[in-house]
């Protein structure tokens, strides 16, 4: 059995995307929102401007998440900083800003709240994204007992974070079935736990990376009924998205 240098402290549901799709997707409004819900855990990704600034930004493309056009990493900060990312969900939030990895560690930590910082780098940039991002987790981040679980589906970025904060912990993301070699993986990346789509995610699964020694999350979930049963299968986190559905001790 492997065995994880890492405790796993983190509660079992976690709002993805910082509130699902109650509020703007990775903004601020967004942890707010699942914070009045009684989350005590959010999940976010990361990526890296024009100039070396880490934001909260799922896509490659701003285009989808604010009123403007193109390349994330093609922008700098100032220029991110000028975009509305709260319009396109509803004119409650229109106005709301992109905000820093700075500003997350510390709304997360004035109020107590777990941090998942997923890793979200371009093509071509995976080495550089998953050092500086979790070089900047492992400075903002001063808890021992509360600390920020970084995940990606890119390898090359978990390798780079893995050396560049070797006492954070890492969560493999996977797309899809699980792969035959994927405890190689982990061990190689040295993770605590493996994050798969919630698809895939059967008693079989959930029981195998148990017996391997590993942390299983399920991603991601609506109904009440799949959290349940998932719960039930000893799943241990879910990633929400229907936060007014799901109540945090649900």
């Amino acid at each position: 059995m492997t065995r994880n240098a890492h405790a796993w402290p983190y509660p079992r549901l976690i709002a993805h995307r910082g509130a699902g799709t109650t509020a703007p997707e990775n903004t601020l409004a967004a942890m707010r929102a699942s914070a009045r819900r009684g989350y005590t855990m959010v999940e976010f990704d990361v990526r890296l401007s024009r100039d070396g600034v880490a934001v909260l930004l799922h896509d490659d493309l701003v285009d989808r998440t604010s009123n403007g056009h193109g390349k994330a990493g093609d922008l700098t900060f100032a220029e991110l900083s000028r975009l509305d990312f709260g319009g396109w969900h509803s004119s409650r939030y229109a106005g709301e800003p992109i905000p820093t990895l700075y500003a997350m560690a510390a709304f997360t930590q004035a109020n107590g709240i777990y941090s998942n910082i997923e890793i979200k780098p371009p093509p071509g940039a995976e080495t550089d994204t998953g050092r500086e991002v979790a070089q900047l987790a492992a400075r903002l981040w001063n808890d021992p007992a509360r600390p920020p679980l970084l995940s990606s589906f890119s390898e090359t970025a978990l390798e780079a974070a893995r050396q560049a904060a070797p006492d954070l912990p890492r969560a493999l993301l996977l797309a899809g079935p699980p792969p035959e070699d994927w405890q190689a993986r982990m061990q190689r990346l040295q993770c605590t736990a493996v994050n798969i789509d919630e698809t895939y995610t059967t008693r079989a699964a959930i029981a195998d990376a148990h017996a391997k020694g590993y942390k299983i999350g399920a991603w991601t979930v609506s109904e009440p009924s799949r959290a349940r049963e998932l719960l039930d299968w000893g799943c241990d986190a879910v990633f929400i998205d229907a936060l007014e559905a799901i109540e945090p001790d649900f």
